[in-house]
């Protein structure tokens, strides 16, 4: 779960990183009452950022400078309701102003690859870190951070002295490196990151702006973290999908996929995705079942791929492993049953794998109307496709 900045900062300070003072607003009218009493501060001036889960905002114009109240809610209002690369602006954060002398940037984020976390520190913050590791990977220090020591003092300081920081400025820095890596390790972060990191004029280094996402993963021992999500913005059915413990995925097409197992789900993507070319026909979702398939599973899957009004065919593949064939046939027995007149779409199934027989066999006992069986998934998926096309 990525979070918005204003989120950022708040778990920033919880944690003892120094950032400046900020406020949420949703109307202009907030924003100038926040301006109003976090500029007392900072001589009045004040920045108005909106919060949309995306970078480009700068140049987007969804942030602006304001060195009165009145400018901040003149800034809101041009904010608010802006789109920035598809997300709509629903709120600003108005924070404090600084008085920078240098910008830094930081980062520690999950290195998959190597199996360890990685932190990246430069002397050059602001721009975008992409531009600067592909022009000048030079200027961007990379030290690997052991997950079961982390960053203490001699690890901090490996990472200012590979950035180049003086020693004055890296013994600043190094403190708040310690503080990030906090964030990082208790919140059960996979990317925390400080663009700008900032030596304002007076020579504290504040964390200006911040980007922090959360592994979903942690979510048993992290319940605090429901209280951060974006439940406006989520989908509506990948919300009920949630409360059901289905991994769904809501895409722009219209045939429905069910399968059991990410790789084989992610196949089936790709097979739908090609036979669709042919009938203007795409998938719809993402649906992994897991390793369970029983008639409850099934009608909870079901229930949630024909809520959306956009698929007009569902396809089920599945390859039955530890869970046989013939049971995944009864689910869906069960499922149909159990939806009735809700079921009023075509239903191609594909199953393959343990007692693969016996499955079709239920299947075409149970005699349907609506659901056709298919032996491969190049065939299923080509069905579905063309019926998708036909309603």
């Amino acid at each position: 779960m990525d979070l918005f900045e204003y989120q950022a900062r708040d778990v920033f300070e919880k944690h003892g990183v120094p950032v400046l003072a900020g406020e949420v607003a949703t109307t202009p009218e907030q924003a100038r009452e926040a301006a109003e009493r976090i500029g007392a501060a900072s001589g009045g001036v004040t920045v108005v950022k909106a919060q949309v889960k995306t970078g480009g905002r700068g140049k987007a114009g969804g942030v602006k400078v304001a060195k009165t109240p009145e400018e901040a809610e003149a800034a809101a209002r041009q904010i608010l309701g802006m789109d920035i690369k598809g997300h709509t602006v629903h709120k600003v954060m108005v924070a404090q102003g600084a008085q920078i002398a240098e910008e830094y940037y930081f980062s520690i984020l999950l290195d998959r690859a190597n199996r360890s976390y990685l932190a990246m520190c430069s002397k050059e913050g602001g721009m975008e870190i992409e531009q600067l590791a592909e022009e000048r990977p030079e200027a961007l220090a990379k030290i690997e951070v052991d997950p079961n020591v982390g960053i203490d003092d001699a690890k901090a300081q490996e990472i200012v002295d590979a950035a180049g920081f003086d020693a004055e400025t890296g013994a600043a820095i190094v403190p708040v490196l310690k503080s990030l890596w906090t964030v990082y390790h208790d919140e059960d972060a996979t990317l925390v990151e400080v663009n700008p990191l900032v030596k304002t004029q007076s020579g504290d280094i504040v964390a200006l702006d911040g980007k922090v996402s959360l592994d979903a993963n942690a979510a048993f021992r992290q319940p605090h973290h429901a209280e951060l999500e974006d439940v406006d913005a989520s989908d509506p059915l990948e919300a009920a999908a949630k409360e059901k413990d289905l991994n769904y995925v809501k895409l722009d097409g219209n045939v429905g996929v069910i399968g059991n197992g990410a790789g084989l789900m992610m196949s089936t993507l790709d097979v739908v995705a090609y036979a669709g070319e042919q009938y203007g026909s795409s998938p719809a979702n993402f649906l992994d079942i897991g390793g369970g398939a029983s008639a409850e599973v099934m009608a909870n899957g079901l229930h949630i791929i024909l809520s959306d009004p956009q698929v007009k065919s569902v396809f089920v593949n599945v390859f039955g492993g530890i869970t046989a064939c013939d049971a995944v046939a009864n689910g869906i027995v069960g499922a149909l049953q159990k939806l009735g007149d809700e079921e009023d779409r075509p239903l191609v199934v594909r199953l393959d794998g343990n007692n693969v027989e016996e499955g079709r066999r239920i299947l075409a006992e149970f005699n349907h109307p609506l659901v056709t069986i298919e032996e491969t998934m190049d065939g299923a998926a080509a069905k579905a496709a063309e019926l998708a096309a036909a309603k």
